[in-house]
């Protein structure tokens, strides 16, 4: 008999027929003598509906209401999965994050796991239960409800499998599973059988939206194996794992895309210790994620910082900078830029083979594609192009790499 954690995201339980689909699936691995956890988001469309039902009663909801408020998308979602086990006959009981025993730190809608007490969990397995995890959300020291952010729930998943010892994690969405590109820009790609944490968190952090980077995170930290699969059909996966020496002898693994991106510039900075610092902190302390950063010296003696961004940050980080620029005087400006995209290779094949960037570089210049800033990992190339050229990029580079074809042994 294994434990078995399986997460289901928004479109698996979109419908009363797909949670009669997700109860079956669930009741069949219970048949076979496995216990079993799933963790539940909200319904789809559930969370930005009621996103934008808060909206239309106040212009800035507070953050402590707003965790109240979508806490209820993944309650909602794990009653009606556990009527429709019990209808199918199967023992199974339903545990918001409060229940699960998370608990999490951090500011309201932006919680992060810090523990789980998974005592009433072990409990109902105990008894012979399944239990059907609200995903998305815990508790904070303080009492509050909190939510988790964007990939929320296979966050739960991850660290629930963790608490519980797991044997295996499955993270069940509507793809089969992580892809050599987007497929529905490179019609090519390929599933992928296996696929490195280290890879899979470049993927994440570049684009590939089928995990979030801090589950991934979280499954290294604690040595979770996971497997994405679909929930729609019954085909094998791609198994998410410590990378072993076979891995290496792919070079690219895979090709990540990342659109409505912005460039932020800060020119006429003095040359002077502690300025980059000073000019991170502020964008941290405003809760912006930046991502690609590039700092040089002008033939005028000063530097300039370009830090990328979510398009959507850009305004508030132009807000939260102002400060700094009106401190550094006359000869400090902001540029912006936006309507950008980023395309990203990954592969830990990196290590040991030379050439990547040349060969990334030279099929994208060959078909008139411009880049704009470059920056590498041990693993990773990323550039920043126009977003009306990101898919051809990602054609271009996914077929200079051949990442259609089967890797050979």
């Amino acid at each position: 008999m294994a434990l078995i954690v399986q997460k289901y995201g928004g479109t698996s339980v979109g419908s009363i027929d797909r949670i009669r689909n997700v109860a079956s699936r669930i009741k069949r691995l219970r048949d076979e003598g496995n216990q079993v956890v799933a963790v539940v988001s909200a319904m789809s469309g559930v969370t930005n509906k009621l996103i934008a039902m808060a909206g239309e009663l106040n212009d800035e909801p507070a953050d402590r209401e707003m965790d109240v408020l979508l806490s209820t998308g993944e309650q909602q979602s794990i009653a009606l999965v556990t009527m429709a086990l019990h209808d199918l006959g199967v023992d199974a009981a339903s545990v918001t994050g409060r229940q699960a025993g998370i608990r999490t730190t951090g500011s309201h809608t932006r919680g992060k796991i810090d523990a789980i007490d998974p005592a009433m969990m072990q409990e109902f397995l105990e008894e012979g239960k399944v239990v059907i995890c609200a995903g998305f959300q815990g508790l904070r020291e303080d009492g509050m409800i909190h939510t988790l952010g964007r990939g929320g729930s296979d966050l739960t998943a991850i660290a629930v499998a963790a608490a519980l010892q797991a044997d295996v994690c499955q993270i069940l969405t509507d793809v089969d599973g992580v892809y050599t590109c987007d497929p529905r820009v490179v019609k090519d790609a390929r599933k992928m059988p296996e696929v490195s944490y280290d890879e899979m968190l470049e993927m994440a952090s570049s684009g590939t939206k089928v995990m979030q980077s801090r589950s991934v995170e979280f499954a290294k930290k604690y040595g979770v194996i996971f497997e994405v699969r679909s929930s729609l059909n019954d085909n094998p996966g791609t198994i998410v794992t410590e990378e072993h020496d076979n891995m290496e002898s792919v070079v690219i693994r895979g090709v990540s895309i990342e659109r409505s991106q912005a460039r932020l510039t800060i020119i006429g900075i003095p040359d002077e210790p502690g300025m980059s610092a000073s000019i991170l902190s502020c964008l941290a302390r405003a809760e912006i994620n930046i991502d690609m950063i590039i700092s040089n010296i002008a033939h005028d003696g000063l530097a300039r910082h370009s830090v990328t961004m979510h398009s959507h940050d850009l305004g508030k980080a132009q807000a939260a900078l102002k400060p700094i620029i009106a401190k550094l005087g006359d000869t400090s400006r902001i540029e912006t830029e936006a309507g950008i995209a980023k395309l990203s290779c990954v592969g830990i094949g990196m290590r040991s083979h030379s050439g990547v960037a040349a060969k990334m570089f030279e099929a994208l210049g060959a078909s008139g594609i411009n880049i704009g800033m470059i920056t590498t990992s041990e693993i990773k190339i990323a550039v920043t192009v126009d977003e009306t050229d990101i898919e051809d990029a990602a054609r271009i580079v996914h077929a200079a790499f051949e990442l259609d074809k089967e890797p050979t042994k």
